[in-house]
């Protein structure tokens, strides 16, 4: 099984070069689809348990225990857009767990007009992915999952398609309360491009782990992104470089840099913590610091980039609901729900280190 990783994780990263903000198709496919992962900071691949959502983020953190669970996503987004994620998961024993579901946004109704300006009627734009996950431990307390993601556009006229997958690992202890995940996000290709030229997807690497506390009702976690590419500043215009520090500009260089490197680092890293007072409820805080940098108002920065939520987690049934901070003139709501069929089957798993 060793041989078999090396070489599925070598294929999916041939020839897989960075990308930034801007620079690819698909955008949606790294919006968050889980109300869980939105309250604690938007990106997360490190929670193991039977919450099956958290699959979308990271595919090997499907697991048996969420077997006959049904999980459903909505968000109302900006400007009368809306995003959501319908998934139900099936486990098959000693040949792993599977699941499928659908991620689909929808950008609302436009007007159509010519190149004069004048109103030649409406018309709609809509994205859809569907995913295909398996899971499966590989070692003990090691998890293998892949998703695999046919892609269709349509925008206005114009359509697109294409195929991506994720790759990921996760390690998880449930005695000592650890995990940890690492997962290649939208490794693909566009088939059908909307018009002459082919696009990249939005390909990403992500790590992190998370940590239950002994002896506190509290779970931390530490989320890296973006780590296709180190430099996620802006360039600073030279006329624009106003930035004094001190009186002498040896040391007002040298603060720049020290304070541009650490700025810089901090954009990839996501930090939040989870209260637990309870075993089936939990509140949720986080902060993503490159939406911070990217979208707060210069000496305003109100609470953009930080998140919040909290989640109840029965048997049977869960509800989650996260508020993430994106400016001043708002943010955006997570609903997830997920409730279990049935009990028929008694899954052999791990012991439950999340909610």
């Amino acid at each position: 099984m060793r041989y078999w990783l090396i070489l599925i994780f070598n294929v999916l990263i041939f020839n897989v070069s960075a990308q930034s903000g801007g620079e690819h198709a698909f955008a949606f496919l790294s919006l968050t689809n889980s109300a869980n992962v939105a309250g604690i900071g938007g990106a997360n691949v490190s929670l193991y348990g039977s919450n099956a959502e958290l699959a979308y983020h990271n595919p090997a953190l499907l697991s048996p225990e969420a077997h006959n669970r049904i999980t459903l996503n909505y968000v109302n987004y900006f400007a009368g857009i809306n995003f959501g994620y319908a998934g139900y998961t099936h486990d098959l024993g000693a040949s792993g767990t599977v699941a499928a579901g659908i991620h689909y946004v929808n950008y609302g109704t436009f007007i159509a007009a010519n190149d004069i300006g004048t109103i030649t009627g409406e018309f709609k734009a809509s994205d859809y992915a569907l995913n295909l996950f398996w899971a499966k431990q590989v070692w003990e307390n090691w998890n293998l999952g892949i998703n695999l993601k046919p892609i269709y556009s349509h925008l206005e006229t114009y359509q697109s398609f294409a195929l991506a997958a994720d790759a990921g690992l996760s390690y998880a202890k449930a005695e000592t309360g650890f995990s940890a995940g690492f997962v290649l996000k939208n490794v693909g290709y566009q088939f059908k491009s909307y018009y002459d030229t082919r696009e990249s997807l939005p390909f990403d690497i992500q790590a992190g782990v998370s940590k239950r506390l002994a002896h506190a009702p509290f779970r931390v976690h530490f989320t890296a992104h973006h780590l296709t590419k180190w430099n996620l500043l802006y360039e600073i215009p030279s006329e624009a470089s106003e930035f004094v520090f001190s009186d002498t500009a040896e040391d007002t260089v040298s603060r720049i840099d020290v304070v541009s490197i650490l700025d810089n680092a901090f954009r990839h890293a996501i930090i939040a913590v989870e209260i637990i007072p309870a075993k089936s409820f939990f509140i949720s805080l986080g902060y993503n610091h490159l939406r911070r940098q990217e979208l707060r108002v210069a000496d305003r920065g109100g609470a953009a980039g930080f998140t919040f939520g909290f989640g109840l987690n029965l048997n049977k049934f869960g509800f989650t609901f996260a508020r993430q901070t994106y400016h001043l003139v708002g943010g955006t709501s997570h609903f997830s729900l997920n409730f279990k069929l049935n009990h028929s089957k008694n899954t052999q798993s791990k012991e439950k280190i999340s909610l």
